[in-house]
């Protein structure tokens, strides 16, 4: 079987048990090994022909992401061919790995926006009722002041709120739970919430902390939606969405105590891997501060 009588032989298996997006993908990435190999075989590909291909896609710009990828759909075409083939053998990429891709630090606002975009706006949203904006008002302090996933938020139920202990118990990733703390700003902005709640739209969802426009528990892109346009009405210009402000509650609060650990539980971290790539920002704020403050650092700038 020639290469591109095999490729369409893959196709036609990725076809039948893969997704279409899998299986553009894939041929998409075999297709650039049957150019890579010219007039070889697959058979004829040796380890060292798979490492220039993969390394000539790089250097035409290939993200990691993207090349690992391709190295997938690589070896899941080898394992194919290898059952009908035996000159064919997915153990040619022992040892070929995809360069890894950078880590990406999390998105944090400065301290200054994100006290700016909790706080409530002096000047009123006409498109809002007193009822949404203390819904919106209680969300936000709730999101910055607690660091909780937009998940976590809409699955909170009044039966979950403690508020003379200043507590509340939220529910993370396969159901784990955990109670975070209540700051006053965060409670204050509840208890004005739970007035609003009973005088406005009915609840269809009685269990609900936070209701949608009728009365139903609400909504990720409801909750998206109400940020971006109060980030709008308080001048902030970046992109704002919910897990950036829990990003800025892990980074402002790690600045602020160095207790690894403790930001770890409040986070809902299973592993202190998650939550260490905060001090990676947390050393970015200090190495600005030492800059902007150290006499030695500032006739290194002046000499510059």
């Amino acid at each position: 079987m020639d290469n591109r009588a095999a490729l369409i032989a893959f196709g036609e298996s990725l076809a039948a048990r893969g997704s279409p997006q899998t299986q553009t993908r894939y041929l998409r990435a075999c297709e650039s090994l049957i150019a890579a190999a010219g007039e070889l075989s697959l058979a004829q590909l040796t380890r060292y022909d798979l490492q220039r291909a993969l390394a000539k896609l790089h250097a035409q710009g290939l993200s990691p992401r993207t090349l690992a990828v391709t190295l997938s759909a690589w070896r899941t075409w080898f394992r194919y061919l290898s059952k009908t083939d035996a000159a064919i053998s997915s153990t040619v990429f022992i040892g070929i790995k995809a360069p890894k891709a950078a880590k990406r630090l999390p998105n944090a606002l400065s301290e200054v926006d994100a006290v700016r975009l909790v706080t409530l706006p002096t000047q009123h949203d006409a498109t809002k009722s007193p009822w949404a904006e203390a819904r919106d008002q209680a969300m936000f302090e709730v999101l910055y002041g607690c660091g909780i996933r937009v998940g976590e938020l809409i699955g909170v139920d009044l039966a979950d709120l403690d508020l003379d202990s200043h507590e509340m118990r939220v529910f993370g990733k396969g159901r784990k739970q955990r109670v975070v703390p209540l700051g006053r700003p965060a409670l204050i902005s509840i208890q004005s919430w739970l007035e609003q709640r009973v005088t406005g739209i009915a609840a269809t969802d009685t269990n609900a902390l936070f209701l949608g426009a009728r009365g139903e528990r609400i909504s990720a892109p409801v909750v998206r939606k109400a940020l971006k346009a109060r980030a709008l009405l308080q001048g902030i210009t970046s992109n704002v969405y919910p897990h950036r402000l829990r990003h800025s509650f892990a980074s402002h609060l790690l600045q602020a105590s160095g207790d690894l650990r403790a930001v770890q539980e409040l986070m809902g971290h299973a592993s202190i891997a998650s939550t260490q790539v905060y001090t990676h920002l947390d050393f970015q704020h200090l190495a600005k501060v030492y800059d902007q403050a150290h006499p030695r650092a500032r006739a290194r700038t002046q000499k510059k």
